[in-house]
């Protein structure tokens, strides 16, 4: 099997730059138009987009298919085609529903959960194709270059749709999630063909198992993969609990106008993006540190920046804190979430062979009711925590909890990733991340 160039690598990221540039479209613009445009609650669109995450418990099985099928790019595809009728679908499920509520609601439910098979289908084998064809030593790399890619098209997809809604009609609407969706899919095409059968990256296991039970037993059984799911489970619903609650701390702790929490919102992904890139350079360029060694940075980095936005709201000098410590939180977000994604791709390669897909696919579940759990949890407990005390003591008490979940992924991934087998800057061959023995 030969490695991806880098050339490869990018076309590569076209795929996930395309799964972000659907998926923002349901998760941003459907989200305004249903609370604003609407008037609807703006828990339905939470539960829209809950339903698409809980979906993704599907990722297993997907990755299981991928392995067992030996072709990744044909799930890449079909998962991408499902994607794109997906959004199609709810645009027109928001619009049916301003005229038919439970017709349009219907449709909308089945709409999202296409979303969640299609990002589960597409992303998971997407995901195996790099972990089975990158060299150890451009996997922090291929990691940066496909989730920046991700959030490049999240952003210029929102920007340009957004312009091109205004003055919003339906069909105004459709027409530009319809033409998303056939971007997306003929850039998708153009982007995967051929990377498989060049590189080999994916091939029938010789003792494959049966049924996607005993094959999921299979990883479940490996002590690696076990401890690696639970620790992706905690770091990122560290990750995704200030979610929904940075802004609204910031407006009534702070007095910040929507524009000015936006604004705040805004510096945080600049972190996120150079915190990637911090990673991506450093890791693979310079040859600075191991994977483990900077997902640990990442989330202890984390947990005090989070600790300082706590700290913020206890004193009347503390809205000057609040934007760099923001900053500084998407910074160190950033390079964790590089960090453990190349630790995913490191180690879908350990334990049985020829399982690469379902590991991701076990991975990206947890991940995906991390993103769920996390984001309604810490909500949930800003609510709560008002009925005992002020408001910035309670948003307090959760950023403070987000950073004992984070303390606590910083020791887990001390524990179960070995530094000592993978580095792959400095000992060039070697590509794999164990749990601890």
């Amino acid at each position: 099997m030969t490695h991806l160039s880098w050339f490869s690598i990018v076309r590569l990221g076209l795929v996930q730059l395309c799964l972000g540039a659907i998926v923002v479209l349901t998760t941003s613009t459907l989200n305004r138009l249903m609370v604003v445009e609407a008037a609807l609650p703006a828990v339905l669109p939470g539960l829209l987009v809950a339903l698409h995450y809980g979906v993704q418990i599907t990722r297993p099985n997907w990755g299981f298919r991928s392995d067992s099928g030996g072709n990744r790019t044909r799930f890449i595809v079909l998962g991408m085609m499902v994607l794109a009728l997906g959004g199609f679908l709810a645009a027109l499920g928001f619009v049916v529903m301003t005229t038919a509520y439970w017709s349009g609601l219907a449709m909308s439910i089945v709409a999202y959960a296409l979303i969640g098979v299609g990002v589960g289908a597409s992303g998971t084998s997407l995901l195996a194709l790099l972990a089975t064809t990158t060299h150890s030593r451009r996997r922090a790399a291929a990691a940066t270059i496909t989730w920046l890619m991700m959030i490049f098209g999240i952003a210029v997809t929102a920007t340009v749709v957004g312009k091109l809604l205004d003055p919003y009609s339906p069909v105004r609407l459709l027409e530009l999630v319809a033409g998303v969706g056939v971007i997306a899919m003929t850039l998708t095409i153009l982007a995967i063909w051929g990377i498989e059968r060049r590189h080999g990256g994916a091939s029938v296991p010789q003792s494959a198992p049966q049924s996607f039970r005993s094959g999921i037993a299979e990883i479940w059984a490996e002590p690696r993969a076990r401890h690696f799911t639970l620790f992706i489970f905690l770091s990122m619903t560290a990750y995704f609990m200030q979610e929904l609650i940075l802004e609204p701390y910031a407006g009534l702790a702070f007095g910040f106008t929507p524009g000015q929490s936006t604004q705040l919102s805004g510096a945080q992904n600049g972190g996120v993006f150079v915190g990637m890139l911090t990673v991506g350079i450093a890791a693979t360029g310079l040859r600075i540190g191991s994977l483990r060694a900077w997902v640990m940075l990442g989330c202890a980095g984390s947990a005090l920046a989070l600790a300082v936005i706590a700290l913020a709201g206890q004193t009347a000098q503390g809205i000057a804190l609040v934007l760099p410590a923001t900053v500084a939180l998407g910074l160190f977000n950033g390079m964790f979430a590089v960090a453990a994604i190349g630790s995913m791709m490191a180690l879908a390669g350990e334990g049985r062979g020829a399982r690469e897909g379902t590991r991701m696919g076990l991975w990206g579940a947890s991940q995906a009711l991390a993103a769920g759990f996390g984001g309604l949890i810490g909500a949930g407990a800003v609510d709560l925590a008002r009925q005992f005390t002020d408001t910035a003591s309670a948003f307090g008490f959760v950023f403070m909890l987000e950073a004992g979940l984070f303390v606590a992924a910083a020791v887990m991934a001390a524990r179960i990733i070995d530094a000592r087998i993978i580095d792959a800057q400095r000992q060039p061959g070697l590509g794999h991340m164990v749990a601890g023995e």
